[in-house]
């Protein structure tokens, strides 16, 4: 069982920077895939980036590439999610969540993939 703590998150101005965090307890992240969703209000939540934790590697929505970048730190068995150039339409709640057992039926850009998540963290962009 993996349990995910997020922080970080809050109310900014346009063009801001936050840094959110996802620390895991109960195991490591090790062999896991590690996302970040999102959900505005009356939307559908949706895709913002994800890693994959053995090989590093990384993917992000169209939206935020350039300005968003997830990054993991092994020691600390934490997700990080550091937002730049902030936009008020980046305004939601956003979501850590983890999964080991994505695949080409359950794609890890989905919500569907993951078996765990996070408790939201509100983020908030005024223009």
């Amino acid at each position: 069982q993996v349990q995910l703590a997020q922080s970080g998150g809050g109310l900014v101005q346009a063009g801001d920077s936050l840094r959110l965090s996802c620390a895991a307890s109960g195991r490591t992240f090790s062999s896991y895939v590690v996302g970040w969703f999102r959900q505005a209000s009356e939307k559908e939540r949706e895709f913002v980036a994800r890693i994959h934790w053995n090989s590093g590697n990384t993917y992000y929505t169209d939206s935020v590439k350039g300005r968003f970048a997830i990054s993991r730190d092994n020691t600390e068995n934490t997700v990080y999610l550091q937002m730049n150039s902030l936009k008020p339409e980046d305004t939601a709640v956003y979501y850590c969540a983890a999964t080991s057992t994505w695949s080409t039926l359950r794609p890890p850009s989905r919500s569907s993939a993951y078996n765990y998540w996070g408790q939201g963290t509100q983020v908030t962009v005024g223009s």
